[in-house]
């Protein structure tokens, strides 16, 4: 799925070149050449009946980016293999096309860049940029690959003057992408505003390191001394680290490779003593043989050794390659700042909302107070009239009064009258204080409900100190979660080792059981030649018995050895050497005891007599023959 990724931005750079109209659309001659080389560059099987029927001229018009990609995925990019073809060669195509069209070099020669650099650079770009069309590298990746370049011509930088650099180019091409595309960023090289007065020559030779590192994944290069093998000398060799080998050359040219080292899960490397004159020495163990190296100093040393500690672990996590496995880490780093940010911001909208909603509250307070201030007003306002409606009335009753006193004789009734009135204002006056009395009952509900308002609005506060307590807590587990994935990672290290010197343990077994074995071989070859040393003096003892026999029998007088011996009946010499070796079993049995013979003697028997397997009482009979023969 990577693969597929990486090819298709280059060939979205072969499209957009091959759309002179900038309409979307290519016509379909071009898109037949287009395939066609993507064919030959990338190894496939050429299918001319599918490229001629999917491009058949009887549809009208050019074929856009969506018309195209059907083809591209089934043809082209689903038959593509991995390492059955050389990428270079595939970016040299697509760059070559792109080029021609929107990459402008300075005809008064100007320019940092040269057309190579140029190319590396874009391969660079491709391989930083975003998964998204129109291609754009954000500024973190543009940064990144700034101090990449920088560094290894040993220049730094600064990241107030990188930022304002990247302002800069942004503002100039007007762009709102968040981003640089390929053409701003060689200008942004072609200018030479980034590189401080360095030469042509310095940063051609950084931009093919850079490009080496990143795009052919050369974790580390550089002279070393090598033992060989058979020799046991030392030869300076130039060394190129990749995650899954380490290979040496002749020369720094690259061109005379002289051995490659694979690497895997189960190599390692050790740091080694000083010795036979050589120092900052260090070895490569795989699973083969042991490869002895000495660097230049300490610090060479160690970088090499960190380096290829580091292409071990890649292998033993199943990875290919370190920087698209940090390319994709920074991309989810950016992705997390990203998320963070928008909880922030969503975190601010809410407390926006929060202090929104506590402005409505407080506005709402103020117009319940103002609305309390009118209705002390109205009350007090009531109050004046009721005590000037009293006055009133009282210097009416006195004017009454003394008008009774005057004619209190003649106005008895009227008077009483009067008296009635002034009950009923008396009334009328009770009404109005325990009216005054359920305002006030009123205004105390209004404090009341005042005070309880006030008391959330402080257990709002409350919740929202809270809440960033809780904040606080989880970025403290975020924080022993991180801690505790290194301490997982550490171990997971110690484990590699343990299981790493267990093999070294189990290979050395096996070679103590092959010397065992060995052993044993040559203790069996030892026991057939005993054997067979065994078997030719049983034969010897065999013919010494007869011949014994023979010189032991007596010599009649008047007659020969051979007529005597022919004339016994039944004579038989090899009974005779059978009987002398059984008596002789027989008296070494007798002298051993009553212990009986063991499989191995039964066999020596056998091979005694000569592979005859008849027992000895068998041939008894024969032999007291042989002893009755001279009687007769």
């Amino acid at each position: 799925m990577a693969l597929r990724k990486e090819l298709l931005k280059s060939i979205w750079y072969a499209f957009t070149a091959l759309d002179v109209e900038k309409s979307g659309k290519v016509s379909k001659s071009q898109l037949k050449v287009l395939s066609h080389n993507l064919y030959t560059v990338l190894h496939i099987p050429h299918d001319p009946v599918a490229l001629e029927e999917h491009f058949r001229d009887d549809d009208d018009g050019p074929v856009s980016s969506q018309g195209y990609m059907p083809y591209l995925n089934k043809y082209i990019l689903d038959k593509v293999e991995e390492g059955a073809f050389v990428k270079e060669h595939f970016d040299e195509l697509c760059w070559t096309l792109t080029a021609k069209k929107n990459y402008r070099v300075d005809s008064n020669g100007n320019s940092m860049l040269s057309n190579e650099d140029a190319f590396r650079l874009w391969c660079l770009f491709n391989f930083l940029s975003e998964d998204k069309y129109p291609l754009i590298m954000v500024p973190d990746e543009v940064e990144y690959l700034l101090k990449k370049v920088l560094s290894s011509m040993s220049l730094e930088v600064g990241l107030g003057e990188l930022e304002e650099l990247l302002a800069q180019e942004a503002q100039a091409a007007q762009t709102t992408t968040g981003g640089l595309s390929v053409w701003q960023f060689l200008e942004l090289f072609n200018s030479g505003r980034c590189l401080r007065g360095v030469g042509r020559d310095t940063l051609s030779m950084a931009i093919h390191e850079v490009y080496q590192e990143l795009i052919q994944d050369v974790l580390k290069q550089g002279y070393l001394w090598k033992r060989g093998h058979l020799r046991r000398n030392w030869t300076e060799r130039w060394f190129q680290l990749q995650p899954s080998s380490l290979c040496y050359f002749g020369s720094e040219e690259c061109k005379e490779k002289r051995g490659t080292i694979p690497l895997d899960a189960q190599c390692c490397v050790e740091v080694l003593p000083d010795r036979e004159g050589k120092r900052c020495m260090f070895c490569v163990k795989t699973a083969s043989r042991t490869y002895e190296m000495s660097a230049s100093d300490t610090r060479q040393r160690q970088e090499w050794t960190a380096a290829i500690q580091t292409a071990i672990r890649l292998q033993a996590e199943g990875k290919t390659s370190l920087h698209k496995d940090l390319k994709q880490k920074r991309r989810e780093q950016r992705e997390q700042r990203e998320r963070r940010r928008a909880a922030k911001e969503e975190e601010l909208l809410r407390l926006q909302q929060l202090q929104e909603e506590k402005e409505r509250k407080l506005q709402e307070l103020e117009l319940l107070q103002e609305a309390q201030r009118q209705a002390e007003r109205l009350l007090q306002e009531e109050e004046e009239r009721r005590r000037s409606q009293h006055r009133e009335l009282q210097q009416a009753l006195e004017g009454q009064l003394r008008e009774a006193e005057q004619a209190r004789a003649s106005m008895q009734a009227e008077m009483e009258l009067k008296e009635e009135e002034a009950a009923r204002q008396r009334q009328r006056i009770q009404e109005l204080e325990e009216m005054q009395q359920r305002l006030e009952e009123a205004l105390h509900l209004e404090v009341k409900a005042r005070r309880d308002e006030e008391a959330v609005r402080l257990a709002q506060t409350r919740l929202l100190e809270e809440e960033e307590e809780k904040l606080k807590q989880l970025l403290q587990l975020k924080e022993e979660q991180e801690r505790y994935i290194e301490r997982a990672q550490q171990e997971k290290q110690e484990l590699q080792q343990e299981m790493a010197l267990q093999s070294r343990s189990l290979q050395q077994a096996q070679q103590q059981l092959e010397e065992v074995r060995q052993n044993r071989q040559r203790a069996d070859e030892d026991v057939e030649a005993a054997q067979q040393k065994l078997r030719q003096a049983s034969t010897n003892v065999k013919h010494w018995n007869v011949q014994m026999n023979r010189l032991m029998h007596p010599i009649e007088p008047g007659g020969e050895k051979g007529s005597t011996l022919d004339s016994f009946t039944g004579f038989q010499p090899h009974l005779l050497a059978r009987r002398d070796s059984s008596l002789k079993r027989l008296t070494r049995w007798g002298s051993q005891g009553t212990r009986t013979p063991s499989p191995s003697s039964s066999e020596q028997q056998k091979s005694l007599n000569g592979g005859d397997e008849a027992p000895i009482s068998a041939s008894a009979p024969q032999e007291d023959k042989l002893d009755q023969a001279p009687e007769n």
